[in-house]
């Protein structure tokens, strides 16, 4: 089976923490040896989140009195990529020692013209009241918005419309290597009319862009690893219930927060309506339990899993 991962980004950076980096390397060895066990059976892609480390690096770039100005989003992104990338590299090859992995800094195609640069809603950073929120927007020209109890930092996130190194990747499958890539939704570029890339101030959803290589490497599973063990139907309500087995219709009918399990729930439904394969959000230290349909929000056409048809 070939299975994709977006691991959340929180999985290497507590929410509302800014830990140092011998202890983001050592949550990332945690998460290494789950996914090991999935590399050990299946054919495996991982994307990661980045949005904790962007929006750290972007306050110490804009702090910064030796440059004339920050550095923009996609450097910060490729440099975050390249970071999380080479730690889970590392602690993967320990994990699966003499398998081959890749960790790939990669770029993600948008619209130059996408309202969303208009409209900013993607959290990057760590968590504020809303006085340090207020004054941080004011000092360093920011958007801020409540997130939840907390606010935080908010950037253009532009809807992906295509890995550019897919085929790259797609060749990597084939010779059975682990591909770490996407990661925080891939570095955003736009693409001129003389076909030439550059880069964009904004940050991808890793989730959806997740969503749309899922689909072009024609993988069978997508899988939505986070910190939470199930979607929760009324969340925050004495209501609130847990979802198991669902289908993207089911999905759509409720309402879900768009900074948070929105775009989650958004990119499983995509991929599942689209290939009409399996699609799940759940914790990563129950990764193997979701794909035995065990564990886990799992999103099929029918609602069940293994599927008896999709045709």
């Amino acid at each position: 089976m070939r299975v994709i991962v977006a691991l959340g980004g929180n999985a290497v950076l507590e929410r509302g923490r800014q830990p140092d980096a011998d202890t983001q390397i050592a949550r990332v060895a945690l998460s290494a040896k789950a996914l090991a066990r999935l590399a050990e059976k299946h054919e495996l892609i991982i994307t990661h989140g980045n949005g904790p480390q962007v929006g750290m690096l972007a306050l110490q770039s804009a702090a910064d009195l030796g440059l004339s100005s920050p550095y923009p989003f996609d450097s910060l992104g490729a440099a975050t990529q390249g970071m999380i990338g080479y730690w889970m590299l590392q602690a993967l090859q320990n994990a699966l020692p003499g398998r081959q992995i890749l960790a790939m800094v990669t770029q993600t195609l948008v619209s130059a013209v996408d309202p969303a640069f208009e409209h900013p809603t993607k959290f990057v950073g760590h968590v504020y009241g809303q006085a340090e929120a207020e004054k941080l927007a004011q000092e360093h020209g920011w958007t801020v918005r409540p997130d939840g109890p907390y606010w935080r930092r908010v950037v253009p996130s532009p809807a992906p419309q295509r890995v550019v190194e897919t085929r790259l990747i797609r060749r990597m499958l084939r010779e059975q290597v682990v591909v770490i890539c996407a990661g925080g939704g891939g570095v955003p570029v736009i693409r001129d009319e003389h076909g030439r890339l550059s880069g964009v101030e904004a940050v991808i959803d890793k989730d959806l862009t997740a969503s749309m290589l899922a689909e072009a490497l024609d993988c069978d599973a997508f899988l939505i690893l986070t910190d939470v063990p199930r979607v929760m139907r009324d969340f925050g309500t004495p209501r609130q219930s847990e979802i198991g087995h669902t289908t993207p219709h089911e999905l759509r009918d409720l309402e879900f927060p768009a900074g948070s399990m929105g775009p989650k729930v958004e990119a499983v439904c995509r991929f599942v309506e689209t290939t009409g394969d399996m699609a799940a959000i759940g914790r990563l230290d129950q990764a193997e339990q979701i794909l035995e349909g065990t564990a886990g929000t799992i999103v099929t056409p029918n609602a069940r899993w293994p599927l008896t048809s999709t045709l």
